[in-house]
């Protein structure tokens, strides 16, 4: 009875209607069929397979990947286009009526394409939860016999994680990518063990001395391939043999306990120096190892006075750089601090550095360094974003920015061959002149007037780099350059506008550390590494090979 009493009451109103006003249903439908042909240039005339179009002949627009198509037929179930001659990989899409339908991805064939040749499965993290997630890639290596050392803060290279023996922060590749495994009972094969227990951000071949042929690996971490618990040696930075394992010595140390002579001698790394904090970049010029990152202080191990258990440390304040001794001809002197650079005998200290983060750094031929981040100081003097610094350490006047950035610089590269320098970030003004994150300087500083940034949207560039044809590859989080669709990934020609026919890849989602250039036949062949989830709208894990069409 309640049940009739309570129907037969006129509804109540307690709102208004959340669809009333909707848009009606315009019957505009794409049809699970890819458009014909599917790999299409721009230019190029394809089909696409739409319906319920024609009603709205006179009042819909037909879009690839955002950019609007010439229509040159309109059927029943078809729609005949021209690929806009800007167009990139992307989504098909019809707007009327202020309404959208998407449809199909139609791809666009240009002078860029994924090289499918290079295999691998990237990096990734595994946490104790099984739970993997895409890790960078910062550093890359090429060896003697093609083969590369990558580095970064991946410890699931390739998948070829296992709980005994994960690969901690490095791995070694063969020349199409595929991860090169350690070959058992072989010592001359290269075989890292466990790696290093935390990231590693730059990896360095020493080709002359008496450490010609290893390797200068540094980042943040504490031990490599280690199998003791708790025995922590390593500060930041050390040196690998040929094969990858690590460069070690046998030492005479104080044992407090001389009944168990196991702990009379010890195995410590042969390089013996580090900092406490992080290394971003580290160089070798001549005998010297050149490192600058966020860190406070020199760091030495003592042993003449340090036991098996316990090592008594020498400590320098060392500001944001620091200056290694290598190839020495005492052994024990490896890994030691060269107090002719960043340091005044006076203090016993480092001058006071940077005022703010280094982000980046690069060495030209001469030895000196440029360093580009936060800081607005150096050393005490104006240094706005990026400074030079000689040899000893001093700042470099004679380096032309004038007055630098007005913002952050994030990154900083340098092509031997063009002998040209680009800088990246948030800056949008560089010595007075107007510049949208990216700008092109001469080696002594000074802008290259006859490169100009364009416009972007919605994000910011994080990396460039040139080509030694010229052309210059940019990522980021834009959407535009130009007013042209760039999702986060351009080519450009020399002058700063975009490389006609190289930008017809779509999505690009992370961002390039380090770029790789190498030839095939008339092609260019460009290993990309970074922080990469996807390029061209695929999935990638860090690292990937572009061919490039001359």
């Amino acid at each position: 009875m309640t049940l009739t009493i309570y129907s037969c009451k006129k509804k109540e109103v307690f709102g208004e209607d959340p669809y009333a006003g909707g848009k009606q249903p315009l019957g505009i439908k794409f049809d699970n069929t890819l458009p014909d042909p599917s790999l299409a240039t721009q230019g190029s005339e394809v089909t696409v397979f739409v319906r319920g179009v024609k009603k709205y002949e006179n009042d819909y627009k037909l879009y690839v990947n955002a950019i609007e198509a010439t229509v040159l037929n309109l059927t029943d179930s078809t729609i005949r286009i021209v690929v806009p001659a800007n167009a990139s990989t992307g989504g098909l899409s019809i707007v009327t009526k202020e309404q959208t339908f998407f449809g199909p991805v139609l791809n666009i064939e240009g002078k860029v394409s994924i090289d499918n040749s290079f295999q691998t499965n990237g990096a990734s993290y595994r946490d104790n939860n099984s739970n993997i997630v895409t890790s960078p890639i910062l550093d890359i290596a090429t060896l003697p016999n093609g083969n590369s050392f990558v580095v970064g803060g991946f410890n699931n290279f390739d998948n070829r994680w296992t709980e005994k023996i994960p690969n901690g922060g490095i791995a070694q590749i063969d020349g199409n990518g595929t991860y090169v495994a350690p070959v058992a009972n072989d010592a001359a094969a290269v075989n890292f063990g466990k790696g290093a227990n935390g990231v590693l951000t730059s990896v360095n071949r020493l080709t002359s001395g008496a450490n010609n042929g290893k390797y200068i690996i540094s980042g943040i971490f504490t031990s490599f391939n280690s199998t003791r618990p708790n025995r922590f040696n390593i500060n930041c930075i050390t040196r690998l043999n040929s094969n990858g394992t690590l460069d070690s010595t046998i030492i005479d140390v104080i044992n407090p306990t001389p009944n168990n002579i196991t702990k009379n001698r010890d195995t410590v790394p042969s390089f013996n120096g580090g900092v406490n904090g992080t290394i971003r970049k580290s160089f070798v010029y001549g005998n010297r190892l050149y490192i600058v990152g966020d860190f406070t202080n020199y760091v030495r191990r003592f042993y003449e006075r340090s036991t098996y258990d316990t090592k008594v440390l020498d400590v320098v304040k060392m500001r944001q750089m620091a200056c290694l001794k290598i190839n020495e001809a005492n052994p024990v002197d490896e890994g030691d601090l060269d107090l002719t650079f960043h340091y005044d005998p006076t203090t016993k200290q480092s001058p006071i550095a940077g005022n703010g983060s280094i982000y980046d750094a690069m060495q030209q031929p001469d030895g000196k360094l440029i360093l580009v981040g936060s800081f607005t100081t150096f050393n005490g003097q104006p240094a706005n974003h990026i400074v030079r610094i000689n040899l000893d350490g001093s700042v470099d006047p004679s380096f032309s920015v004038g007055n630098g950035a007005d913002d952050d610089i994030s990154s900083i590269t340098y092509n031997a061959t063009t002998n040209k320098i680009l800088i990246t970030g948030l800056f949008k003004n560089f010595n007075g002149s107007p510049k949208q994150g990216v700008a092109m300087l001469e080696p002594n500083g000074s802008l290259t007037s006859t490169f100009n940034f364009g416009t972007i949207t919605l994000g910011v560039p994080n990396f460039a780099g040139q080509l030694n044809s010229g052309k210059i590859i940019v990522s980021g989080s834009f959407k535009t350059y130009n007013g042209v669709i760039r999702q986060g990934f351009m080519i450009l020609n020399a002058d700063g506008s975009l490389a006609a026919g190289y930008n017809n890849t779509g999505q690009f989602i992370g961002s390039i550390s380090k770029i790789v250039e190498t030839t095939s036949g008339v092609n260019t062949k460009v290993t990309l590494i970074g922080y990469i989830s996807r390029f061209d709208n695929k999935t990638f894990r860090s690292i990937l090979r572009i061919t490039l069409k001359p």
